[in-house]
């Protein structure tokens, strides 16, 4: 019986078929979201809201990306686009992010200037720009590169120590010398082996680019290494951005380990930069962001407090941060006085956990530290300066990366130094060693006997952590005084949850991106049935981030693999039970859930995921780069390297939702991470492993696991560039599976590198679940709108109708039941998919047969029902849902999302039928 899309996605999609049919071969291969029959949305019906609902207080200016759908927007013959956000609005810089295959736009990226805000604007295309009132100007020079950005000018050098040389406001010099600095020490702490030795570096530009010039952002890249001791280590790659109607730089800091782990122990890493001090010491303030909204603010030299009262005019302007009124009108012994009140010269916020930080003052280097104060969670902003102007450096998920810290040194000399630790010196040391010893496992008998207790993959030498990266991000202003405690509560609240525009669920879901997904609906039964079981999982996941403390350094952003109840504990010692890792596609998870519903606590879930996956799980040098490693007790000590978790799906939605182009980067660098699969065993210890015996340039490539993970890179590339070469590699690859006599149940077949071609027969057939867990399924949905791959569509669906259908249909197609076909319920999905390209009822209700199949839904939902555990059972109070895995949920809910997309319209009919709804 012919399936029948439904009228409401009908609404909520753009249609890219009309515009699709005159591409041969490509309009029988809709995805759910570009379903015909319906109008692609008005170029002039973008409406930008705030991710958190409501305007910043202080806005510094934002990015984002907004898609198109096929057809509609295309770039001028002048390659210049222009926007606006209507009348008496700010002022907006526009390019390009991605095309579509028929060269239209189908991703534009936007910059809007600080200062202003509203409740929302209306993005519109327009003849010419609207240029801000102080447009950002970048000069280049030989030595040096000159940015303005309304009063303040930044004189960037073109190589040496500093990124900034220094920062003039209103002619006024208010910062030099910003610089990056680590410290090295030769082993770990003092109690651990004895006596050690610490080295100092600092930063060495070798290569600086101009990415953006203006008017309303300018970029700048700087690459280098920390040097010092006739030593170059730490690659960096560091991008400044300017905003017109910002005080501030946005700094992202982007480094790479290079070390020998069992030596090279970072002792500190950070960001410095000096503020010059030309005010008296009375009027020198010192300011930290505490909990909340909270300030801690006192002067250098303070007056309040004192034996005798200066005055309440004087005690008022030195806590509000201003100068004090003329001396003269001063109670004449506190004057007489001022010269023996103790100038405070250094200050430190320290947060070595992500519960708790302390604060302390000493008058300067010799003396003993006192006590000021302390608090448990951190903004992670401080300023140092007088009336005459001064410094705030602030850092992004501060408690959530302790230990950190932040520092003042000097302010009462000329020069202060101001500080942001990515590491605190203050802490152990940074160790990168791997976990665990050989142990006798010399052998792979030992080592598969290992896996099959502790599922942990080892191999000595494997649990590397040379060539992992981790990207900061800082906010840093030149300010013409000191602010006060509102104005930095304010800045705080910006640098710990950036302002950033967006646009709606349902706008996006209009243009057709993505592949098959659909806003969130509780409008029916069933509908709401599933949805609610998607929100008790998300919900879950981000209370576990909280309640069992996944942060730190390098481990914020991930989430562990699987639950062990007994413990009440995430297996987080257990060999491959512990960090995710992107296993099964958790990123993905998140970022559809926010497609979905715009939530504003799932972006940042996902975007903390995106920055940690993309840098600490994948190899960014050495023999291992371009691959990902396994889900492990440290993200980088399985010894199973594979470009599954390297996978660039998983960076490319938020890609497109912001143009963050480190992330840009980060997909770049997969780009020929196909070859290397020759010289990188990913099949873990499976005896006589086609990786072990490669030749030439051909080796035995997967389909979903490798393959389906590495196409993605080549798919953002062709998108961001148009480069036909991506697409041919794409569509030689898809068309060269389709040639296989087993097709897609081949699973796996010889490769050849050059061509990106799999080389048959293909006769043999190999089925494993995994090979539809990382992505394939929602590439292969999207490729097959933009590729004309016949060959290939016909594969797919074959696979997709018969993955999960019954034993004798399979034994009907391939001539017996070769097993392996694990995870019924999600990957009823792809059933689902076959379903909605045949227009097939009798298979849509398969597909929610197989669905229901899960757990999730059997007895009355038990295992989606939250239960306390208190008491002595458990360190602290938790809501758990028992036997949690991240398989189970990130799959599930992928397989929700994508049904729902496709077979909605039989769902509320089949959970009827299976008793899950009256």
């Amino acid at each position: 019986m012919p399936l029948t899309p439904s009228r409401r996605r009908f609404l909520q999609s753009a249609s890219a078929l009309p515009l699709l049919s005159a591409l041969p071969g490509l309009s029988s291969a809709a995805t759910a979201n570009t379903a015909p029959g319906t109008k692609p949305v008005p170029v002039q019906n973008t409406v930008l809201n705030w991710l958190d609902a409501a305007p910043p207080r202080r806005f510094e200016g934002s990015t984002f990306g907004v898609p198109w759908p096929r057809g509609t927007l295309r770039l001028p013959a002048s390659k210049q686009l222009y926007f606006t956000l209507g009348a008496n609005a700010p002022a907006v810089q526009s390019w390009p992010l991605a095309y579509w295959p028929d060269g239209t736009l189908k991703w534009t990226a936007h910059a809007v200037e600080g200062g202003r805000t509203a409740a929302h604007w209306q993005l519109e295309a327009a003849a010419q720009s609207v240029k801000p009132a102080r447009a950002v100007a970048v000069q280049q020079g030989a030595s040096q590169i000159t940015v303005t950005a309304g009063d303040t000018t930044w004189i960037v050098p073109t190589g040496g120590e500093y990124l900034i040389a220094s920062a003039t406001r209103a002619g006024r010099l208010t910062m030099q010398g910003l610089r990056l600095v680590a410290l090295r020490q030769d082993g770990p702490d003092p109690d651990d082996v004895g006596k050690v030795s610490t080295e100092a570096f600092t930063s060495k530009v070798t290569q600086v680019t101009v990415e953006q010039t203006g008017p309303v952002r300018a970029v700048i890249k700087l690459d280098g290494t920390h040097s010092g001791n006739g030593r170059d280590w730490l690659p960096f790659s560091v991008r400044l951005y300017f905003y017109a109607g910002s005080q501030s730089v946005r700094i992202v800091h982007s480094f790479l380990f290079d070390g020998q782990p069992a030596r090279d122990f970072i002792r500190g890493l950070g960001v410095t930069a000096q503020v010059p001090m030309t005010n008296e010491t009375y009027d020198r303030h010192v300011r930290f962001a505490g909990e909340g909204a909270g300030v801690w603010g006192e002067a250098v030299r303070p007056v309040t407090g004192l034996r005798r009262d200066p005055g309440q005019a004087f005690k008022d302007a030195q806590v509000a941060g201003q100068a004090l009124p003329p001396l003269a009108g001063m109670a004449k012994p506190v004057r007489d006085g001022l010269q023996w009140i103790p100038e405070w010269g250094d200050f430190s916020l320290a947060q070595h956990a992500p519960d708790g930080f302390t604060l302390r003052k000493r008058t300067r280097a010799g003396q003993a530290w006192i006590d000021a104060n302390a608090g448990t969670r951190a903004q992670g902003l401080l300023y140092a300066g007088g009336a005459a102007g001064g410094v705030a450096l602030g850092l992004k998920d501060f408690w959530q990366r302790a230990p950190v810290r932040l520092d003042v040194r000097g302010a009462n000399t000329a020069l202060a130094d101001v500080t942001a630790w990515l590491w605190s010196p203050s802490a152990p040391v940074m160790d990168m060693r791997p976990y665990r010893g050989l142990d006798g496992m010399d052998t792979f008998e030992k080592q598969n006997a290992g896996l099959n207790i502790t599922y942990e993959d080892y191999e000595q030498g494997w649990d590397d952590a040379t060539g992992i990266a981790r990207t900061s991000e800082l906010q840093l202003w030149v300010l013409g005084g000191t602010p006060s405690h509102a104005d930095l509560a304010d800045m705080a609240e910006q640098v710990a949850r950036p302002a950033r525009l967006t646009v709606a669920p349902a706008r996006i879901h209009q243009c057709g991106v993505f592949g098959d997904w659909d806003v969130a609906d509780a409008g029916t039964p069933g509908r709401k049935l599933l949805e609610d079981a998607l929100t008790v999982q998300l919900d879950q996941y981000l209370r576990e981030a909280e309640q069992h403390r996944w942060y730190g350094f390098w481990s914020y952003g991930d989430v562990m693999h699987t639950y062990d109840t007994d413990r009440h504990m995430w297996r987080y010692d257990i060999g491959g039970y512990a960090w995710d890792n992107s296993e099964l596609s958790t990123d993905l998870w998140l970022w559809y859930s926010f497609l979905r519903t715009g939530r504003a606590d799932i972006f940042r879930f996902a975007e903390a995921m995106t920055r940690h996956t993309g840098e600490v799980d994948v190899y960014h040098a050495g023999r291992f780069k371009g691959y990902g490693t396994r889900h492990g007790v440290q993200h980088w000590s399985d010894s199973s390297k594979q470009p599954r978790v390297s996978n660039a799906a998983y960076r490319r939605i938020y890609y497109f939702l912001t143009a963050d182009e480190r992330v840009g980067d980060l997909m770049r660098e997969l780009l020929d991470s196909d070859r290397h699969l020759a010289n990188v065993d990913i099949s873990r210890k499976l005896a006589k492993s086609a990786a072990r015996e490669a030749k030439d340039d051909f080796i035995s490539v997967s389909f979903g696991t490798s393959w389906g993970s590495i196409v993605a890179a080549w798919l953002a590339e062709w998108e961001r560039t148009g480069d036909r070469r991506w697409h041919d590699r794409i569509r030689d690859g898809m068309e060269s599976i389709g040639a296989l006599q087993r097709r897609w149940f081949a699973g796996t077949a010889p490769y050849d590198f050059n061509t990106g071609k799999f080389i048959g027969p293909g006769e043999h057939v190999s089925i494993s679940h995994l090979n539809g867990m990382f992505g394939v399924i929602e590439m292969s949905s999207e490729l097959l709108t933009l590729v004309d791959a016949p060959a290939y569509r016909k594969a797919w669906l074959e696979y997709c109708r018969y993955y999960t259908a019954p034993k004798t249909d399979v034994v009907a197609l391939l001539g017996k039941d070769p097993g392996g076909r694990g995870m019924t319920d999600t990957g009823s999905r792809m059933t689902g998919y076959a379903a909605y390209q045949a227009r097939d009822k009798a298979l849509a209700l398969r597909t929610w047969r197989e669905f229901f199949q899960s757990a999730f839904l059997k007895d009355g939902g038990a295992a989606l029902t939250p239960r306390r555990v208190g008491g002595a059972d458990v360190l602290r109070p938790l809501v758990e849902l028992p036997n949690l895995s991240t398989n189970a949920t990130a799959q599930w809910s992928l397989a929700a999302i994508q049904n729902m997309a496709l077979v909605g319209e039989t769902l509320d009919e089949a959970a009827r039928a299976a008793g899950l709804i009256p």
